[in-house]
């Protein structure tokens, strides 16, 4: 990539966060609010960053390489001022020059809203590619929509969850820019009208009367580690093609008015609507088709303004990453731009498809792999349903092809089939790669899951092991222990993580141990927090949607002395505990109308010995412990929940089984707990 590096300059970039915020706020720096402040250093930092991003994708546009367009419903990116002062490598140069003018950088970066555009691993992985694309300096994209709306914001009042809207966009977005320029015209519902073109002799499939939207794109930097190299994360806007009708408003039809600012207005919302009912189903397939049409007709008509206009060797230069089954539609879409605009036939424009997309699998559960039903995907996307009708219909030849007379392949891996159109068998069927991601993982799709397609097109499939980038969680998110490690090993772990194994030289040197010990308690007098490790982790129960924060804290003694998690809802489905070994047990289960909370201190099970407990507890009770986990017995062998009669089965282990009887009676003194079984 092109040098485009230049000095820093601690006062230039001081004039600039105090000119920044006379033109953005007319007020001077000390007069500014606490959000204010942020949005002036931000701005101040990406006009660090200007320079190189326009510098990288001229050299693109130069050079031609090959691009990958990595397309997710979520990107989970996290915050961004702090991200990209450390992928400049000038966070401390920031640090200073935010002092001298009397800032603190840890409260101007907790002004910075969290762009909650996903919600868990799988958004948090493609975030994670994009940061290791751009260091790596490869060509890509991020593919994605701008939700309005992130995950929810979740606070507690008088002892409920409660869920709020989470408006991340409120104050703004410094980061981001506008490219009105490649805005594009996404159609849905309507119906085809085919006819014979008899100068060329080709079918041609017309879409009409249809309700559209305008995709426009907004771009957020990526920035590479300590290179000139800073990639595009494009987030799509929606826009209603005609803003207001005026004729609608004048007759008193005021819905109608607005209709088509409103399509415009749900189709970016939120992330993730609930899909219960049929109209979050036919939202979410919106949404899906909505950011893969636009992503895709800008990947065409970059490439074709690069290649004089010809699309065939497209798969040259682009690749689709599909993240998950999500984004899927992109093969159907793709198929239909280089057929129904460029002219393709059908047999060259699957060829360019089948080397252009490929697919990240996720999960190994059959029933989360997305089906839609015929009658919605077919309604509202009419020219894609014909072209899938259509892969399906060749795909099924091939299946009876290689297996003549199996029916039972057709009906395991065809992409339509029992009123549902597959998703992940579309991708599969036209991936030209189909990853796991975790060896294990990896091995249960290509034995159990998708073994019927492992077995027809093994070469398609390989594995692609989940990683983070520790840039933000080790080097940003803890930097006293980034420096220590620095200091022992180097700074190379910084962009290639293995070397982080030279540690293992001071794992029996006991100077090094000492000085591990004074530098533990170092942080821990640094962050106020008396001595011990303590484990906590947040993470989100998919069924009630409800986010949920797990603590084990362990003292420098051994002691737990308080392990406290709190759930709320009506169905108390989640309370995990993650606790230590060494101590006696002390449970206790309290309810307060629909709020309850398990509280576990001091406990210890030694697990030579089993023993199944049956508790019998009212509905509500019961809905609290049937999916508890306890690891630190090892973990639930087995779980019934039966709730017409009331009653839960628990397998724990121990060497004292009146202990646990005893233990057990802490569960409310008007529950009644009774061995069932001791198993030597």
């Amino acid at each position: 990539m092109t040098d485009t590096a230049v000095s820093f300059s601690k006062e230039e970039f001081k004039k600039k966060v105090v000119s920044n915020c006379k033109s953005l706020y007319r007020k001077n720096i000390d007069e500014a609010d606490k959000q204010q402040v942020f949005q002036s250093v931000a701005y101040a930092v990406k006009d660090l960053i200007i320079d190189k991003w326009i510098a990288t994708h001229k050299t693109y546009d130069k050079e031609d390489p090959k691009v990958v367009y990595y397309m997710s419903m979520e990107f989970l990116m996290g915050r961004a001022l702090g991200n990209n002062m450390i992928n400049l490598t000038k966070y401390n140069e920031i640090k200073e020059a935010l002092e001298e003018l009397g800032l603190d950088i840890n409260v101007i970066e907790d002004q910075e809203p969290d762009a909650a555009l996903g919600n868990g691993g799988l958004g948090r992985l493609a975030a994670c590619f994009l940061d290791s694309l751009a260091t790596l300096e490869y060509p890509a994209y991020g593919c994605g929509i701008r939700y309005k709306y992130g995950m929810f914001k979740q606070e507690i009042k008088d002892g409920y969850q409660v869920e709020v809207p989470d408006n991340w966009l409120k104050d703004g977005n410094p980061f981001e820019i506008k490219r009105s320029e490649y805005k594009y015209e996404v159609k849905f519902g309507g119906y085809v009208r085919s006819y014979r073109d008899e100068a060329s002799g080709r079918d041609i499939f017309v879409q009409e009367d249809y309700r559209s939207v305008i995709a426009v794109p907004y771009d957020l930097p990526v920035i590479g580690y300590g290179n000139n190299t800073v990639n595009s994360l494009r987030i799509w806007d929606a826009e209603p093609v005609n803003t207001f009708n005026l004729s609608s408003f004048d007759k008193g039809d005021y819905q109608k008015a607005i209709e088509e600012e409103n399509l415009a207005k749900n189709i970016v919302e939120v992330l993730y609507p609930n899909d219960n009912h049929y109209a979050g189903k036919e939202l979410r397939l919106k949404q899906q088709y909505f950011f893969v049409s636009a992503s895709v007709q800008r990947a065409v008509d970059r490439y074709k303004s690069m290649h004089n206009g010809d699309v065939r060797k497209l798969y040259e230069k682009v690749t689709f990453q599909l993240n998950d089954t999500h984004p899927t539609v992109a093969v159907a879409e793709l198929m239909r731009i280089l057929m129904d605009e460029n002219g393709l036939e059908w047999d060259e424009a699957w060829d360019i498809t089948t080397k252009t997309v490929a697919y990240t699998n996720h999960t190994i559960m059959a029933e989360a792999l997305e089906k839609w039903p015929i009658e919605l995907f077919s309604r509202l996307l009419p020219r894609i349903y014909q072209i899938v009708e259509e892969i399906n219909r060749r795909f099924v030849e091939e299946i009876k092809a290689k297996y003549p007379g199996d029916q039972e392949k057709v009906r395991k891996m065809a992409v339509i089939y029992d009123g549902q159109v597959k998703m992940a068998h579309l991708a599969i069927c036209a991936g030209y790669s189909v990853n796991g991601v975790a060896k294990l993982h990896t091995e249960i799709l290509e034995k159990q899951e998708l073994k019927d397609f492992y077995e027809m097109m093994p070469e398609k499939f390989n594995n692609k092991t989940n990683g983070i980038t520790q840039r933000r969680f080790l080097l940003h998110a803890n930097p006293l222990l980034a420096d220590w490690i620095t200091d022992k090993i180097g700074d190379g772990w910084i962009t290639d993580l293995k070397q982080l194994e030279k540690l293992l030289v001071y794992v029996n040197d006991e100077k090094e141990q000492r000085d591990w010990l004074e530098f533990s308690k170092k942080i821990n007098e640094d962050l106020k927090i008396p001595d011990g490790v303590f484990h906590m982790e947040a993470f989100r129960d998919n069924k009630g949607e409800r986010i949920f924060l797990e603590i084990a804290i362990r003292t420098g003694g051994g002691l737990i002395p308080k392990v406290t998690h709190f759930a709320q809802g009506i169905d108390l489905n989640l309370a995990h505990i993650q606790c230590q070994l060494g101590i006696k047990p002390n449970i206790k289960i309290k309810n307060h109308n629909e709020y309850g909370f398990l509280m576990i201190s001091n406990m210890t099970l030694p697990n030579d010995r089993n023993l199944i407990v049956n508790v019998n507890l009212p509905e509500q009770a019961l809905r609290s412990l049937v999916n508890i986990k306890l690891p630190y017995i090892g973990d639930v062998v087995e779980r019934h929940n039966n709730y017409s009669n009331l009653i839960g089965e628990f397998l724990f282990q121990s060497n004292d089984p009146e202990q646990i009887i005893k233990d057990m009676n802490c569960l409310m003194r008007d529950y009644s707990v009774e061995v069932k079984e001791v198993v030597e």
